[in-house]
Order: C-alpha cells, then sequence, then structure tokens
C-alpha cells in the first residue's frame, strides 16, 4: 500500500524546486566574466565562437552591455579564439564605463535595432587638452569615427590616440538617444566647454 507523503515530504519538495530554479536563474547565458582585452579597441569585445552562437550573435553585430550601477554601454562583438564561453574581453575604457573590473559580471544582449546617429555631442576631459593647440575635430574625432559604424552610448567616456597625445572625450548627447551608431552621415558637434575632471569623478562614485 503506498504511503500518503507528509506535509514534510512536500514541504522539501518545494524546497528542491525552489533551489533548482534559483540555480537555474543564476546560470544566465548571457552573463558572462569580464576579461583584459589584447584588442585595445573602445569600441569592441571579444567572445567566443560558441558563446556568440549561444547567443544569436554574428561577427561585427553591436550588443547592449549592462554593467553596475545601472551603466549600459553599446559595442560591437567579435568572436575571439582565446576566449573561453564564460567570459567576455574588453579594454579599459569599456570597463570603466560599465563601472566594472576585472572578474566581475556583466549581462550580455543584442542591440539589433542600434539606429544610425543623425548627431552627436563629445566634449573633452579638461586636463587631458591642457596645453593641446589645433582642430580636435580635424585631429582626434574624424580620424576616430572615420568609416568606424562605432556605437557610443550617452555619457561614456572614450581616449583618442593621435598627435602623441591621449584625448579623452565624453558622450554628452545622442540623437536618437541614449545610444546610436556613429556614421558618415552622423553630425559630431563638440563646441561647449570642457568637462572638468573632479565633476566627472564625482559622478563616477554615483
Amino acid at each position: 500500500m503506498a504511503s500518503i507523503p507528509t506535509s514534510v515530504d512536500e514541504q522539501t519538495r518545494r524546497n528542491e524546486e525552489l533551489a533548482t530554479a534559483i540555480l537555474k536563474d543564476k546560470v544566465k547565458p548571457n552573463r558572462l566574466m569580464v576579461d583584459q582585452s589584447s584588442n585595445d579597441d573602445n569600441s569592441v569585445v571579444g567572445l567566443s565562437q560558441a558563446k556568440m552562437d549561444e547567443l544569436g550573435l554574428f561577427r561585427g553585430d553591436a550588443i547592449l552591455l549592462k554593467g553596475k550601477k545601472r551603466k549600459e554601454t553599446v559595442c560591437v562583438a567579435l568572436p575571439d579564439e582565446s576566449c573561453s564561453n564564460e567570459k567576455i574581453k574588453m579594454n579599459r575604457v569599456v570597463r570603466n564605463n560599465l563601472r566594472v573590473r576585472l572578474g566581475d559580471i556583466i549581462s550580455v544582449n543584442p542591440a539589433t535595432d542600434l539606429p544610425y546617429g543623425k548627431r552627436i555631442h563629445v566634449l573633452p576631459i579638461d586636463d587631458t587638452i591642457e596645453g593641446l593647440t589645433g582642430n580636435l575635430f580635424e585631429v582626434f574625432l574624424k580620424p576616430y569615427f572615420l568609416e568606424s559604424y562605432r556605437p557610443i552610448h550617452k555619457g561614456d567616456l572614450f581616449t583618442v590616440n593621435a598627435a602623441m597625445r591621449t584625448v579623452e572625450f565624453k558622450v554628452i548627447e545622442t540623437e536618437p538617444t541614449p545610444s546610436c551608431i556613429v556614421s558618415a552621415e552622423t553630425v559630431i558637434h563638440f563646441e561647449g566647454e570642457p568637462v572638468k575632471r573632479e565633476e566627472e569623478e564625482e559622478s563616477m562614485t554615483d
């Protein structure tokens, strides 16, 4: 004669189901560990080909990355043979925009509807242009964005190396907002007072 399950047995079963559900929730394929990139490009992150296949991503697809403190940015996904399936490789600029460090966990989602930008507004960080003369657009911004189709997100910082200098810029606004791809038709505005380093560091801690 079959025994009737007791309330204790029922509670145990429910606890096991709950534990299994929590475990499954933790093992999300789009949550990856941050690793150092050998490709020092502010717009590119590397994933294993197997992970890209699992997430339905193709080479050069735009992706939305979500880090800490509700910070987001957009990048281009490229396959990286040296990247393990549970990791994502990115440089320091991308990590800083996400407020994450090596070993932190971020989420990755396709950004399939990322529009081309009509216009963007960027300003330099004041302490990176001290003593600098000449046209910032021609020397730094134009070569950086020219034919690169870089995705950018409002609030992002990015660095540009040119003329033996490294200048840091902040994305003040994008249209459409909050992110877009900078194409040949995108108007790049760079007028205005430089962003003060102190103010930027304060916002980094928000």
